[in-house]
């Protein structure tokens, strides 16, 4: 059967209606994965026993005429970070090569009992580090459109498989744009929620002030459906939040551009497709107002030492003692080194020694302090701009994809893929990037941001594009 263009309604018609079953959907999104997995590499494991045994339970269900979940029989792609029971996770890293998970993580365990289809572990940079996949121990993922570009990162397996019609959805992590980043090069939606509206149980921490799950999908509806189903409480998670805000239903809505947003180094067709775009809203009835986030400018370097630090902190449980690669010495102090330096990639050592450095006695108050304090600064410039408008739209990256190993050897460059999002975590808030064009063939993602708890707000928004 074709599984391309399915989507979360289309599957479930098409179960309910007997067109096909939950087993043949499965079987055909499997033949695809092994087929494409060679050139595009999104996947790192496959759950194929697991897939299949939970097919096998709905179209017994269809046959004893039982109702059926929306998400049921629906096949989901799931990012190596979050763990799945009895499958291995690996964070991309060689550190967990062989490591099985010993439980569900929340989202994992609220997927399975609607019923979805859990197809694999997708493809990441290391630890979630990075903004091309190409950081991965594994090898790197392609991107669908263009098999010489990147994905994106560090969710890239994800939205690959989403983009190459490899899945119905996914799940990602965002810690400063991993979703979205992606998502906008591979040309589909990746929504980042209100830091603890989402569960973080079970997901492996990069910086735990920052990490976010979220989905990731064809469309805003499909995007709605797997967000409510993750959506909400966990005794198991002190960050949570439970909230459902009434979302806008008035075409008359203001819409904030934020002109250090659109700055020197913006792909200039980039901004005439992403300019374009939002001025449909503006056909739409929306106001559109220019305002100023006056400390974008400090975004990207307060990000990445708070996220250096909280990472060395989090890295410092893979010891080699309690599980994952153990690397065999004299002494425990040289078992540790051994297993770190054979066990970690480039940019997770990178990372790990500039969290350490920034952390040590002398330079706490110089650099992190004060990153925290500048933290501060940028929620309150979105608070501001938020008493005004209703959302804010921008690029989600300054480029379409670029290609492979272009950034590899300027770390600081790679990082300005981050520039448009990373302000979104250190803030809190929701954000979803939705294609809205192409530039030579690859995709262009239009970056809708909303005030804290807005969530359903900005997915309404971004809706109204369809």
């Amino acid at each position: 059967m074709n599984i391309d263009n399915l989507t979360i309604k289309k599957v479930h018609n098409g179960l309910v209606k007997k067109e096909f079953s939950a087993v043949e959907l499965t079987e055909s999104v499997f033949e695809k994965i092994k087929k494409r997995n060679k050139e595009i590499y999104a996947f790192l494991t496959l759950s194929e026993e697991l897939a299949l045994a939970q097919a096998k339970r709905i179209d017994k269900k269809i046959k004893n005429k039982e109702k059926i979940d929306i998400l049921a029989g629906v096949p989901i792609a799931i990012k190596d970070n979050i763990l799945v029971e009895g499958i291995k996770c690996t964070a991309g890293s060689k550190i967990l090569e062989n490591y099985i998970a010993p439980y569900d993580a929340t989202v994992i365990k609220k997927l399975k009992k609607r019923e979805a289809i859990i197809v694999g572990k997708t493809n990441m940079d290391e630890f979630a580090m990075g903004s091309s996949t190409e950081n991965s121990a594994y090898g790197m993922s392609k991107n669908p459109h263009n098999i010489e570009r990147v994905p994106g990162g560090s969710s890239g397996g994800s939205t690959s498989a989403v983009g190459d019609n490899q899945c119905v959805i996914a799940l990602g992590s965002d810690t400063g744009g991993s979703i979205r980043q992606p998502a906008s090069f591979c040309g589909v939606t990746g929504f980042k929620p209100t830091y603890g509206r989402v569960s973080r149980y079970g997901l492996m921490a990069l910086a735990s002030s920052l990490d976010q799950i979220g989905p990731i999908a064809k469309t805003i509806e499909d995007v709605k459906i797997l967000f409510d189903a993750i959506d909400g409480y966990d005794e198991n998670d002190a960050t949570i939040i439970s909230a459902h805000n009434a979302i806008t239903t008035s075409k008359q809505i203001k819409i904030g551009i934020p002109k250090e947003y659109f700055i020197k180094g913006l792909d200039e067709r980039v901004e005439k497709i992403v300019r374009k775009t939002i001025s449909q809203y503006e056909e739409m009835g929306a106001e559109i107002v220019e305002m100023s986030l006056s400390h974008t400018d400090y975004a990207l370097s307060c990000y990445y030492i708070i996220l250096s630090a909280e990472a060395s902190t989090n890295l410092a449980r893979y010891d080699g003692i309690k599980y994952g690669l153990s690397k065999k010495s004299k002494n425990l102090l040289d078992g540790y080194l051994q297993t770190r330096q054979y066990g970690f990639g480039e940019e997770v050592k990178r990372r790990i020694m500039l969290g350490a450095f920034t952390l040590s006695a002398g330079y706490y108050d110089a650099y992190y302090l004060k990153a925290q304090k500048v933290r501060a600064l940028i929620k309150q410039d979105f608070d501001k701009v938020f008493e005004k408008v209703d959302v804010l739209m921008c690029p989600t990256a300054p480029t379409t994809a670029f290609k492979i190993g272009e950034k590899t050897k300027d770390p600081v460059s790679m990082y300005l893929s981050d520039v448009f999002t990373v302000s979104v975590n250190l803030a809190g808030l929701p954000a979803v990037s939705v294609p809205c064009g192409k530039v030579d063939n690859l995709p262009v993602g239009l970056q809708i941001i909303g005030n804290q708890l807005d969530d359903e707000k900005v997915l309404e928004i971004a809706g109204r594009l369809d």
